[in-house]
């Protein structure tokens, strides 16, 4: 199966590609045979009800310094693609919405990953409030007074910004802290959304756990460690990534989220579970497949074009017409 891809994602000239899950994801597509188009969200067009894109072919090698070549850049109709990989880090904020609904309109006749309606309908930090009993204690609300009330009841919480990524904006306010005032009014100031508060849960300091699910099951975890002094344990801020195995609890929380993910069409999906609980569920741009292949695990990319390859084989059989 030869198909033509098009990745939607970030300057490729500043990916690290040591950890990048999207170049880990084009080098597999390139050894499949797939021919590769590169474009970044700002070269997307929707006219009148036609998706175009100002895009690039692309040839990718696991080379650092040298990792990438692109040629001439034309307007393509992404309609004539097979799949196009929506891979732009967040925010998610309108401009990530918008994008969303001009792919929703290709969708699924140009299968989009992760299908865009339901990455719109799946915000990381709302999404896992309807599983409920896998997550801590959670309130998401701009208003001063609940917090302050969820606080008093919990004493220990962790504050965040709902529509925040790679731990930026992320507090921790243990019972003397007296900064809660001070943050809600930057909150304030910063975000016109609601904010995240959650009873902040100790087992942090032995890691957060990244549990990868393609097409709705766990094919691997990592490990990551805070820095010490650090309430966060996200690569972006001197996270350590350590090797992990899937606990019992880890298990029953992927059997009872998986099957809700592959209806969505959401393949690819990182998870967060710190000690029981899931804290996010990611879907927009997850990483972490090239550390759980680096500390011997499944390789994740060659499991996402298998799940890909298959989705579109199924749609092939379903739209071939019966014989006699």
């Amino acid at each position: 199966m030869s198909l033509t891809v098009a990745i939607q994602m970030d300057p490729i000239e500043r990916i690290d590609i040591a950890g990048d899950s999207t170049f880990a994801l084009a080098l597999e597509a390139q050894s499949r045979g797939h021919r590769l188009y590169y474009y970044g969200p700002r070269d997307l067009s929707l006219r009148d009800s036609e998706v175009t894109a100002r895009v690039r072919p692309l040839e990718v090698r696991d080379v650092r310094g040298n990792h990438f070549a692109l040629g001439e850049r034309s307007v393509y109709r992404l309609s004539g693609a097979d799949v196009v990989l929506m891979r732009q880090d967040p925010p998610f904020d309108m401009a990530y919405i918008t994008a969303t609904h001009v792919l929703e309109r290709i969708h699924p006749a140009t299968l989009v990953v992760n299908d865009p309606a339901q990455v719109r309908n799946a915000p990381e930090k709302l999404l896992v409030m309807e599983f409920e009993g896998l997550m801590p204690p959670t309130l998401v609300t701009s208003d001063p007074e609940e917090i302050r009330a969820f606080r008093d009841e919990h004493r220990d919480i962790v504050l965040k910004p709902l529509y925040g990524n790679g731990g930026a904006g992320v507090f921790r306010l243990k019972p003397d802290d007296e900064n809660l005032n001070a943050l809600l009014e930057m909150f304030t100031v910063f975000y016109r959304e609601p904010v995240v508060v959650q009873r902040y849960v100790p087992e942090v300091r032995k890691g957060d756990k990244r549990i990868i699910l393609v097409d709705g099951e766990a094919i691997g975890a990592v490990n990551r460690v805070p820095a010490p002094g650090e309430a966060r344990s996200n690569m972006h801020v001197g996270g350590r990534a350590e090797p992990a195995d899937l606990s019992a609890r880890d298990r029953a929380i992927c059997n009872a989220i998986g099957p809700e993910l592959r209806r969505r069409g959401l393949i690819f999906a990182g998870i967060d579970v710190i000690g029981d609980y899931l804290t996010e569920i990611n879907v927009t741009s997850p990483t972490g497949i090239q550390e759980v292949k680096r500390f011997g695990g499944a390789d994740g990319a060659a499991l996402i074009w298998d799940a890909i390859e298959r989705r579109l084989r199924n749609s092939a059989q379903t739209e071939e017409p019966a014989i006699g």
